[in-house]
C-alpha cells in the first residue's frame, strides 16, 4: 500500500511538472512557437472589432492579419486579446501579447516603456458632425455648440482648453453613446481621432447620416506596440508593413474599412528605420 501511495505521489508531481512547463512556455512574450497573441481592440468598428459571431473585424485586425502571415502565423494561429488603451503597455511588458495594432499613437512617453514598428497610418483629431449640418466648419465654432467624447479623453479636453473653450462638453462612457446623442440631436459634434470617428460612420446603420469636418486638429501616427529592445521583431515587422504598402493592400483596406464614410486618409506613412 505504501509503495502504491508513494508511486501516485511520484507521478502527480511529474503531472504537476509538466503542467507547468507547458503554461511557462505560453507566455513567453506573446508567442509559444505554433501560436501568437496579438493585441487588439474589440469595441472601435473600422479598427478593431468583436463581432456579435465572435471573429474580429477591422483596419488594425486586418493590418495585423497581413504581419502576422508574414512572420509566419496563418489566421488559425493567432490568439486575439482585448487591449484597452490604458492597458497596452502593460500587456507588451509583461508578454501577454507579441505585439498591439490598437490605434496606438507613438509619442514621446509611450517610447519610454515600448518600442513601435510602423507607423502604419497617420490620423488627425477630428470633429464628425450631422450630415446635414452646415454650422460647424472650423473648430472655433463649436464654442456655441455641444461637444461630446468619452470620459477622460484628450480629445476633448484639447478642444475645450486650447481651441473652443466655450464650448459645452459633455462627456459619456463610450463613443457609440456619443453617436447616439449626436443622430438625436442632443449634441453637436463628436471629436477624437478621425480614423476612428471614419469607423462609427462607416457602420450600416450610420450611412449617410454623419459626416467629418475634415479638420487636422493633431496628428495621430499609429504604430504596432512591441517590447522595448526587441529590435529584431521591429525590422521584421517594418519589413511586412512595406510589403503590404507595396503590393496595394493597404489601400485596399483604407477603402474597405473608411470609404462608407467618406473619409479623406493621408497617405501610407514613411514607416521609421
Amino acid at each position: 500500500m505504501k509503495l502504491r501511495t508513494a508511486s501516485a505521489a511520484a507521478a502527480a508531481a511529474v503531472v504537476l511538472a509538466l503542467t507547468a512547463t507547458a503554461c511557462g512556455t505560453g507566455s513567453d512574450s506573446g508567442s509559444n512557437g505554433d501560436k501568437i497573441t496579438i493585441g487588439i481592440k474589440f469595441d472601435q468598428p473600422g479598427l478593431g472589432l468583436k463581432t456579435p459571431d465572435g471573429s474580429y473585424a477591422g483596419f488594425d485586425v486586418d493590418v495585423a492579419r497581413y504581419v502576422a502571415k508574414e512572420l509566419g502565423y496563418d489566421e488559425g494561429k493567432i490568439n486575439w486579446k482585448q487591449a484597452p488603451s490604458a492597458e497596452r503597455e502593460n500587456l507588451i511588458k509583461n508578454g501577454d501579447v507579441k505585439f498591439i495594432v490598437a490605434s496606438y499613437s507613438i509619442n514621446e512617453k509611450r517610447l519610454k516603456e515600448v518600442d513601435f514598428a510602423g507607423p502604419y497610418f497617420l490620423t488627425h483629431q477630428d470633429l464628425l458632425v450631422r450630415a446635414d449640418d452646415t454650422s460647424i466648419t472650423k473648430v472655433e465654432d463649436l464654442n456655441s455648440k455641444k461637444l461630446c467624447s468619452v470620459t477622460g479623453s484628450t480629445s476633448a479636453q484639447n478642444v475645450k482648453e486650447k481651441l473652443a473653450p466655450k464650448a459645452g462638453l459633455q462627456q459619456f462612457g463610450g463613443y457609440s453613446e456619443c453617436l447616439k446623442g449626436l443622430e438625436d440631436k442632443k449634441v453637436d459634434a463628436v471629436t477624437t481621432d478621425a480614423a476612428i470617428l471614419a469607423g462609427y460612420a462607416s457602420q450600416q446603420q450610420h450611412w449617410g447620416k454623419f459626416k467629418l469636418v475634415g479638420l487636422s486638429l493633431s496628428d495621430e501616427n499609429y504604430g504596432i506596440g512591441l517590447k522595448k529592445g526587441d529590435s529584431e521583431l521591429k525590422t521584421r515587422i517594418n519589413k511586412a508593413l512595406g510589403e503590404m504598402v507595396s503590393d496595394g493592400t493597404w489601400r485596399k483596406l483604407v477603402r474597405k474599412h473608411f470609404g462608407p464614410s467618406g473619409y479623406k486618409n493621408e497617405p501610407a506613412p514613411k514607416i521609421a528605420g
